[in-house]
């Protein structure tokens, strides 16, 4: 049995806005450390108490479930958390400006909840001798200020990718493939996965490029059948496959058996367009298409600054979506009965692009699912959205983890790391990594060489 820690050896926590909006049960994971919540955390959570949001939807459930613990106890006392293995909450008012105190207003020459939140880190230190304080933030910038005030402070952990370039690409290049095993798969479709990985063991729905000396074939993984599968390179909507990758990427879109697919990769490598492709291909398999995208405010304001109603203070943020959509439309001539079919779809209202907030909270069965620029979502979003899933829906998410517009997540902490991470090895789920950018010579050099 593991011995109990002393006082002196355990931490004491102090938790910023961020970490509460982040993961509102973050106080909870803390192990059998003691938690410290500035007052000034509970003001700026007032502020985000209505909204639809999920950082609205954070700060109300962080309230109910602090309102829960104290009950009828004082939060200027130490408060146990639930279950035995955890420790104590209270929360902290704001200390500076006493005699021989560090303030952090007076140090940065600025009053600004930030400052507040430090200087009730710093008090709870000065209260707690012998005892490691650690101030605990998403937001960079404020990290740094603790750290030069001499300050410890970290990052949210929980639900951190540690090491992103492990994630999986998805697809597994193998030469010097014996050229029979390769023929065989020509011919029958299927070979064992044991004649060409031997001990390996494959993930479900993986990918491979299997080379022999004379040619090469594309393959998946089937882990129901435990056999390998020829994949064969197909056009979907009039959009063809210009690699190894797309078509993979369009077999994992076009599978039935699997409902949850995701696909990385940086701009111009054709993540959205195959994506939404697939799905118009698809198009009579499903009651709607629905293509949604979060909404990262610009220059970190909120969309009510734009002028106009709701449409067009929306329409930024979804052009890119339009613009695919045009894309595969104008691969079909007007009089084309695909092309007439595509402009019927979103008279109907069949095929929707809308913001991914009006998505919450809805049921969505006998959907396809289309969830763009997926790292700028937290891994508490994915999961949401995953839940909404009703039969024989299908949802792709689709995103560059190195590309996060997000205040507070990076490419360990986004939601569409996290979710490649996490369900790599359900037979429900597949994913692909794009690499070769094909959208233009010139796109293509400023990713390579910018």
């Amino acid at each position: 049995m593991a011995r109990a820690k002393t006082l002196s050896e355990k931490k004491i926590f102090v938790l910023d806005t961020s970490v509460i909006l982040f993961e509102h049960i973050s106080i909870m994971n803390f192990e059998e450390h003691d938690i410290g919540i500035p007052i000034t955390v509970l003001e700026e959570l007032d502020q985000f108490k209505k909204g639809n949001d999920t950082k609205n939807f954070e700060a109300r459930e962080f309230t109910r479930l602090l309102d829960k613990l104290a009950q009828d106890k004082s939060l200027q006392d130490w408060i146990p958390l639930n279950g035995k293995t955890r420790g104590s909450l209270k929360v902290i008012m704001e200390a500076g400006s006493g005699k021989g105190e560090l303030d952090a207003n007076e140090v940065f020459g600025e009053t600004k909840n930030d400052h507040r939140i430090l200087n009730a880190a710093l008090r709870m230190r000065d209260e707690n001798k012998g005892r490691k304080v650690i101030l605990v933030s998403k937001d960079i910038n404020l990290r740094l200020k603790a750290k030069s005030m001499g300050l410890a402070a970290e990052d949210y952990e929980t639900g951190k990718i540690k090491n992103v370039q492990s994630l999986r690409k998805g697809m597994i290049e193998i030469e010097k493939v014996d050229s029979d095993l390769v023929n065989h798969l020509y011919e029958d479709g299927t070979i064992s996965p044991k004649e060409v990985l031997k001990r390996k063991k494959a993930h479900p729905n993986q990918y491979f490029i299997l080379k022999s000396d004379k040619n090469s074939v594309l393959a998946r993984y089937n882990s129901q059948e435990d056999c390998i599968h020829k994949v064969d390179k197909r056009p979907v909507s009039g959009i063809k496959p210009r690699n190894a990758e797309q078509t993979f990427a369009i077999d994992a879109i076009m599978n039935p058996d699997v409902k949850l697919v995701t696909i990385q990769g940086v701009a111009g490598t054709g993540k959205t367009l195959l994506t939404l492709a697939g799905a118009l291909e698809q198009r009579r398999e499903y009651k709607q298409i629905y293509l949604a995208r979060p909404i990262v405010p610009l220059s970190n304001k909120d969309i009510g600054y734009l002028p106009g109603d709701i449409k067009s203070k929306l329409n930024p943020y979804m052009e890119p979506l339009w613009d695919n959509l045009k894309f595969i439309q104008n691969q079909y001539k007007e009089s084309d009965k695909e092309y007439k079919a595509i402009t019927d779809m979103v008279a109907k209202e069949k095929l929707m692009i809308t913001p991914l907030a009006y998505i919450r909270g809805r049921s969505l069965s006998n959907i396809f699912f289309i969830v763009d620029e997926a790292q700028n979502l937290t891994p508490h979003e994915i999961k949401t959205i995953i839940t909404r899933a009703g039969e024989n829906t299908k949802i792709v998410f689709t995103g560059d983890i190195y590309q996060i517009d997000t205040p507070y997540l990076d490419s360990q902490s986004n939601g569409l790391s996290y979710l490649i991470d996490r369900v790599k090895d359900h037979p429900l789920y597949a994913h692909i990594t794009l690499e070769k950018g094909e959208r233009s010579e010139l796109a293509n050099l400023a990713n390579e060489m910018l």
